[in-house]
């Protein structure tokens, strides 16, 4: 069982809720923001296993190239371009799809190996920890965001998504079973949620809702949750404390002021979607 924890726009709690409540539950936490992986600093896991992430990566070899281009002509991302001397490879731009070698009538496309990042297995918390983290300066994610989710053990998985609706997002929820979707009560917040609802909808996966940093009773979130007749799983009020912990890396289930809000959250959780 995998349930992806997402938010349409960052900052808005996405990681305090997936690491507090895999703690919680038991669950593995796997984390696919691999632009940002910070839950293993909540979690204080302890990395026992590195494997490196390869793409592969179009090597013109240029003794066969004829220089018909028609490798170019194929190519939807501009990875490959004309250029008086041949091809010329852009390889941050390459989406490693194949194809290029499949029109190539001269077989001159040949692919090498890059590393564009790791994948990191650790414990803490009496549960399994997995991140993804994408190489400074590489623009796509989505190979070891796949790595990851292929090779999930079958238990109850927390899973930790990019912010946003992005490519990153869309792949990790092709692996839910379930989803959480956290937010803030602003126009910013709803404006967001409301692409994150329609994603998740679009997918037609369970999901609720979780509104952090809550100020006042009524506010705009609940008024369209409840236009839309979306479960409200959690609410956590704007709270310097939980601020100062966040601050500290610590999770707020160590304090018992804040246990209850997800011990809530675990059994609305299980029984509106898990049971789905």
């Amino acid at each position: 069982m995998n349930i992806v924890v997402l938010s349409g726009k960052g900052g808005t709690g996405k990681t305090l809720v997936s690491t507090n409540l895999a703690v919680y539950m038991g669950a593995n936490y796997i984390d696919t923001d691999v632009e940002e992986p910070n839950g293993f600093i909540f979690l204080k896991s302890v990395v026992e296993e590195t494997a490196y992430v390869e793409i592969d990566i179009p090597d013109i070899d240029k003794q066969k190239c004829v220089m018909c281009f028609k490798c170019v002509d194929f190519c939807e991302f501009n990875a490959l371009a004309k250029t008086k001397q041949g091809v010329l490879v852009f390889d941050k731009l390459c989406h490693s799809c194949g194809g290029c070698k499949i029109v190539c009538p001269v077989d001159a496309v040949n692919y090498k190996k890059k590393n564009i990042g790791i994948i990191e297995k650790g414990k803490a918390n009496h549960i399994k920890c997995i991140r993804g983290v994408l190489n400074i300066g590489e623009p796509i994610a989505v190979p070891i965001i796949k790595e990851i989710l292929n090779n999930l053990d079958d238990t109850l998985n927390m899973i930790d998504a990019s912010p946003g609706t992005s490519c990153n997002v869309v792949k990790t929820l092709e692996y839910a079973d379930a989803a959480i979707l956290v937010t803030e009560p602003t126009k910013f917040g709803l404006h967001d949620l409301g692409r994150a609802v329609k994603l998740v909808e679009d997918l037609n996966i369970p999901f609720g809702v979780v509104i952090n940093r809550i100020t006042e009773e009524n506010n705009i979130i609940k008024d369209y949750c409840k236009e839309n007749k979306i479960h409200i799983l959690a609410e956590i009020k704007h709270d310097k404390n939980v601020a100062v912990l966040y601050s500290k890396g610590e999770l707020l289930l160590e304090d018992d002021r804040y246990k209850e809000i997800f011990e809530s959250l675990s059994n609305k959780v299980k029984e509106n979607l898990l049971c789905k």
